[in-house]
């Protein structure tokens, strides 16, 4: 069994928390299944849940190269020029970092978070779409900021075969193993 969720902002992506925060089990009632791989407390969107330990493996194991999907609402008018350089690879303090994909793309149709981000009156934002392959901590915020775009809001969209679809904040869907 697969499991598609739709992971909030602000929720842990594991299934308990000693400081009583928002976690899986708040929205998912089945037991004995597991995250295959992770989304930061402060992004929203996609994550994969099995009870499978070998598909689990082959989506979170880097050796595999799945590649996953985000949106990522960042500070300022982000431009060609600054998408090439994502291209072609920034430098950050763990190596070198290169995205699969990007593309600047409008403003997507999607839910309202909850708090919303902070917005400058004085400072546009840009959306972009990325692709990665690799899961380095933060990676597409720490690549967005190294070119000067902080990442304001970021929303995993798909990993892999598996996208987001019409899944609400809150929401998953079960759906055969492949």
């Amino acid at each position: 069994m697969i499991v598609l969720f739709n992971k909030p902002f602000n929720v842990l992506c594991q299934f308990t928390d000693k400081e009583k925060r928002k976690t899986l089990s708040d929205f998912i009632p089945i037991k004995n299944i597991y995250a295959a791989g992770r989304l930061d407390y402060d992004s929203e969107g996609l994550v994969l849940l099995t009870d499978d330990g070998k598909i689990q493996h082959k989506i979170s194991d880097p050796k595999y190269k799945l590649e996953k999907c985000y949106w990522a609402q960042v500070e300022g008018k982000i431009n060609w020029t600054d998408v090439q350089k994502l291209n072609r690879g920034v430098l950050l303090n763990d190596g070198f970092a290169k995205v699969a994909k990007v593309k600047i793309i409008d403003n997507p149709i999607i839910w309202e978070r909850n708090p919303p981000i902070r917005e400058r009156k004085s400072i546009p934002t840009s959306w972009i779409e990325l692709t990665i392959t690799e899961g380095r901590n933060r990676l597409v915020r720490r690549i967005t900021a190294a070119i000067g775009y902080p990442t304001l809001r970021l929303i995993r969209i798909s990993i892999g075969q598996w996208k987001i679809n019409k899944l609400k904040p809150g929401e998953f869907e079960i759906i055969n193993s492949p």
